[in-house]
């Protein structure tokens, strides 16, 4: 077998003469808000909707039914970093330090090698966008969402803050009132995407808070899958990050969204993603968390009108000291719609899983068709994996199921493999990536083997 070395410096770099054109004292209030929207030079109907989000957070307690969150000190967070004054097309265009980032990350050669575009967002805002000609041709519009309102802001208007209300709960209020950069996609009707295109987000700075916003539209017959990759090097203060993603998918379209985490240990990652799915669209999550402190991530899809499906695939890996409390939730409110939920969780070294799920059913909606299915893989009497699912069927003519297993790496398997001439820890690994296998294979393939490294990454130690 080969051998591959794995340097978790790829991620866990920092950049310390990194030169910020502005960057916002630790803190939080309206005129942090109102600093934000002027800096950005923002239409009066966004400040107000910022405003009026502050004041949601304001009242909004910390939730206390999921991980614990009781650390997080909102005071002590910076809430806005521009790096460049210039938002780039061209690698050659950004700051050294900025295009060193993302070239030890590897950005630049996965976009000439499988993407039809990339984005990239560092601190607060986007500093690199590129989309292909022939895409912009057709009429696909990819660009991060400041730039949106700018440019496209009658569509903006038309749909921000429509999936996810600012009152949703206490930190999509909290992005809805501090939000910069995130993506802005719409497909028009009938266009296929032919290849991936990518988002990805960086944190540098310590104590720094990234809130993006993304807003995708597919409309009529189109079809697109999103990807967004996201780090931050370690320090021994905590980041925060708090994104709202809103999904429309429309008639006949077809959505795949594609995220793989890999915060440091510091960040709390508690992200609000909902989609709408309307007359037979087909939206998937697909969705894998590693690292971060603490992850609350529930992504969602609304099934609108009849025919409507999703399908939600997710991975969750919690080490020492991490907490991923993750999950998914299929709304139907329409007849003859249907959603496949699957989560595969593991948990080492005292770490913590936990799978937290919604399916309801509307009544009226007849023929739903909806199956969940949860596996824990648990390492060591430290570590703990939970499961709370929830149902509420409100329609009798509706086929519902779940089941859920919770398992430990099987001795005889680990024998056999070794006797295969596997060392302990090739043998381990071996089986993980089996147990995620379904997970791996909706991945494009440099992306899969980027993620079967972080996997192995992330289960050094967890042998021996």
């Amino acid at each position: 077998m080969e051998k591959i070395e794995f340097d978790y410096n790829k991620y866990n770099f920092k950049n310390p003469t990194a030169k910020y054109k502005i960057i916002f004292n630790e803190g939080l209030s309206e005129e942090v808000v109102k600093d934000i929207s002027n800096l950005k030079n923002e239409p009066k109907w966004m400040q107000d909707f910022r405003l009026q989000a502050y004041g949601f957070f304001s009242k909004r307690p910390t939730p206390k039914w999921g991980a614990d969150l009781s650390k997080i000190k909102f005071e002590d967070i910076t809430y806005f970093a521009r790096a460049t004054d210039k938002k780039a097309t061209s690698w050659d265009d950004l700051p050294d330090e900025i295009r060193e980032t993302y070239n030890k990350l590897g950005i630049p050669e996965a976009e000439k090698k499988s993407l039809s575009g990339v984005e990239v967002m560092y601190e607060s805002e986007v500093v690199y966008n590129s989309v292909k000609k022939e895409l912009e041709n057709l009429g696909v519009i990819f660009c991060d969402t400041d730039t949106a309102i700018k440019e496209h802001p009658e569509l903006v208007k038309k749909y921000f803050g429509k999936v996810i209300s600012p009152n949703d709960n206490k930190f999509a209020a909290l992005n809805s009132a501090v939000w910069s950069g995130g993506s802005f996609i719409y497909v028009p009707k009938g266009v296929k995407v032919p290849m991936p295109l990518q988002a990805y987000f960086r944190i540098n700075a310590a104590n720094m808070g990234q809130f993006e916003r993304t807003l995708i539209i597919v409309d009529e017959g189109a079809d697109v899958t999103y990807i967004e990759g996201c780090t931050a090097p370690v320090y021994s203060k905590d980041s925060l990050h708090a994104a709202v993603v809103e999904v429309i998918a429309h008639k006949n379209a077809h959505v795949k969204y594609i995220t793989v985490q890999n915060w440091s240990s510091d960040v709390y990652n508690l992200v609000t993603k909902r989609a709408f799915a309307y007359e037979n669209a087909f939206v998937e999550w697909i969705d894998a968390n590693m690292g971060s402190k603490v992850t609350e991530k529930y992504p969602s899809v609304f099934l609108m009108e009849r025919g409507a499906k999703s399908n939600v695939l997710s991975v969750a890996l919690a080490n020492h000291g991490q907490h991923q409390d993750t999950g998914t939730k299929a709304v139907h409110l329409a007849p003859d719609t249907s959603s496949v939920i699957r989560s595969k969780s593991i948990c080492l070294n005292g770490g913590r899983t936990t799978y937290r799920g919604l399916v309801k059913v509307k009544k009226g909606a007849e023929n739903v068709k909806s199956s969940t299915k949860c596996d824990a893989l648990i390492f060591d009497d430290k570590s703990r994996t939970d499961t709370y699912p929830y149902m509420e069927i409100d329609e009798e003519q509706s086929a519902i199921s779940h089941e859920a297993s919770v398992g430990k790496i099987n001795d005889d398997q680990l024998f056999y493999l070794q006797s295969r001439g596997l060392s302990e820890t090739e043998a381990v690994n071996m089986i993980v990536l089996g147990f995620i296998a379904e997970f791996v294979q909706e991945l494009p393939i440099e992306f899969a083997v980027e993620f079967n490294r972080l996997i192995k990454i992330n289960m050094e130690g967890a042998v021996g």
